[in-house]
C-alpha cells in the first residue's frame, strides 16, 4: 500500500490473537504497522509481532527486492513492534539501528545486545536525512513506554506516531463502529494513565503541519477531518474531560437484587431525560468496555453487594482499573446491598478518595436484601440528584 510516492506500508494483520496484551478482547484482530521509505537511503519504521516475521520480510522484499536497507527506526520496544529486531539485524547486517537510549537498554534485555557497533542514538530534535526526506525525532516518554519516540517527516508532512492514535482491529476488517469506539477502548485501557504525557505530545504536535498520521496500530489517517477529529478526541481523553453526556451504571450482583436496582435506576434516569444510560454487569460484560464508558461519560453509579465484609471482587477489580488510570473529574453515586451489615458504599468511596476532582452524590442507596418502597424512593432521590449535578 502506497502512502506517498516513496513511502509504503509493510505491516501485517493478526487474526490469530484473542487477547491483546493478555487482557483486551479483540474480535476484529490487530494490525501491527510498519513502514518503508525508499529514498536515496532506505529506511524502515518498526518491526512486527514475533508470529509474523516471515510475512513482514516478504512485504519488505515486495517493495525493494534484494536491495539493502540503511536504517531501522525503532520507535517503541513493546514486543508487538520490536520482536523481529534481531532477525532484521541478521538479515540486513549493513543497516543502522536508530532508537532512543532507553530503547537500546531494552534491546539488550530482550536480545542480549544493544547493537553498540551499529546503532544511532537519537534524542528530541535530532534529524536523519535519507535524501528527499529529513526526519525529525520527537521524544514521547510514557506514550506509553518510557523509551518511545515519534518521527515527523516535514517533506510529506507525515507523523509516524508510534502507539499514539492507534486502535484495536486488523486493517483488513471494516469496523462498523468507525474509528472512535475501538480507538477509545485502546487509549483508555493502554495509555489512559498517562494523560499528562499525552498532553505534552499534543502540544509538540500542535506546532507541526500534519497531513498524514501513521500509527503502529490501526488505520492510517490521511483526511484532514480524520486527523482533526483524532487530535480532538485525544485532547479530550488525555485531559480526562467528559466526552459525551450520559451515565454509566456499573454493578455486580449475586442473586439478581442489585441488578434489579441498577435497571430500576436506569429506568428512572431515562424517565427524567438522561440522554444515555449505559449499564454494565462487571462479572459478565467486557470490563474494558465498562472502563471506557466510565471515562467517556461524566457520571457513574457503582452498585455492589457487601461480600465477606468487603465488596464483590469484580467491583474491586473495576475500581482498581479506574484508579490506576487516573480517574477524575466525574460525579459518582453509590448503591450498596447487604442483608445484615451493608458497608459496600463506604468501601467503594474510600477506594476512590485518592482520585482528583470527584463529586460524590449525597444520596447513597442502601438495599437490605431486595428493593422495597423505601429503597426505591432512595433510588428516585439519587436519580434526581444525578440529573441536577
Amino acid at each position: 500500500m502506497k502512502i506517498t510516492e516513496d513511502i509504503a506500508y509493510v505491516g501485517v494483520n493478526d487474526h490469530q490473537v484473542d487477547l491483546f496484551e493478555g487482557q483486551y478482547v479483540v474480535p476484529n484482530g490487530m494490525a501491527y504497522n510498519s513502514y518503508i521509505v525508499k529514498d536515496e537511503k532506505t529506511l524502515v519504521f518498526d518491526t512486527v509481532d514475533q508470529h509474523f516475521g516471515d510475512e513482514w520480510f516478504a512485504n519488505i522484499k515486495a517493495e525493494i527486492g534484494d536491495g539493502k536497507i540503511d536504517y531501522l527506526v525503532v520507535q517503541h520496544m513493546e514486543p508487538d513492534h520490536s520482536a523481529n529486531i534481531a532477525a532484521f539485524a541478521e538479515r540486513y547486517p549493513e543497516a543502522t539501528i536508530v532508537a532512543s537510549v532507553q530503547a537500546f537498554t531494552m534491546m539488550k534485555n530482550f536480545f542480549g545486545t544493544d547493537y553498540a557497533d551499529r546503532r544511532r542514538i537519537v534524542c528530541e530534535g535530532d534529524t536523519l536525512k535519507t535524501g528527499r526526506h529529513n526526519f525529525t525525532f520527537v521524544a514521547a516518554p510514557m506514550v506509553h513506554w518510557p523509551e518511545v519516540i515519534v518521527t515527523y517527516d516535514p517533506t510529506d508532512k507525515i507523523l509516524f506516531s508510534a502507539d499514539a492514535f492507534g486502535k484495536f482491529g486488523a486493517n483488513d476488517v471494516e469496523d462498523p463502529e468507525g474509528w472512535d469506539c475501538e480507538a477509545r477502548r485502546y487509549y483508555i485501557g493502554i495509555v489512559g494513565k498517562y494523560g499528562m504525557q499525552v498532553q505534552a505530545l499534543l502540544k509538540k504536535a500542535a506546532g507541526l503541519e500534519i497531513r498524514t498520521i501513521c500509527p503502529l496500530h490501526g488505520p492510517i489517517l490521511s483526511k484532514t477531518e480524520e486527523i482533526v477529529h483524532a487530535v480532538m478526541q485525544y485532547n479530550t481523553w488525555s485531559s480526562y474531560s467528559v466526552e459525551s453526556p450520559g451515565i454509566l451504571i456499573a454493578y455486580t450482583t449475586v442473586y439478581g437484587h442489585t441488578r434489579a436496582a441498577a435497571l430500576k435506576l436506569k429506568e428512572l434516569l431515562l424517565e427524567r431525560g438522561c440522554p444515555k444510560v449505559s449499564v454494565a454487569d462487571l462479572a459478565r460484560d467486557d470490563q474494558p468496555e465498562a472502563v471506557e464508558d466510565a471515562f467517556r461519560y461524566g457520571k457513574i453509579v457503582l452498585a455492589t453487594t457487601t461480600y465477606s465484609m468487603d465488596i464483590f471482587p469484580w467491583m474491586r477489580h473495576f475500581i482498581d482499573h479506574l484508579t490506576e488510570r487516573n480517574f477524575q473529574n466525574r460525579t459518582v453515586g453509590f448503591i450498596e446491598n447487604g442483608s445484615w451489615a451493608p458497608k459496600a458504599a463506604g468501601i467503594m468511596r474510600k477506594m476512590l478518595e485518592g482520585c482528583k476532582n470527584l463529586t460524590f452524590c449525597q444520596n447513597v442507596v442502601t438495599i437490605k436484601s431486595a428493593l422495597n418502597a423505601e429503597s426505591e424512593a432512595k433510588l428516585a432521590a439519587l436519580a434526581d440528584e444525578l440529573m441536577t449535578r
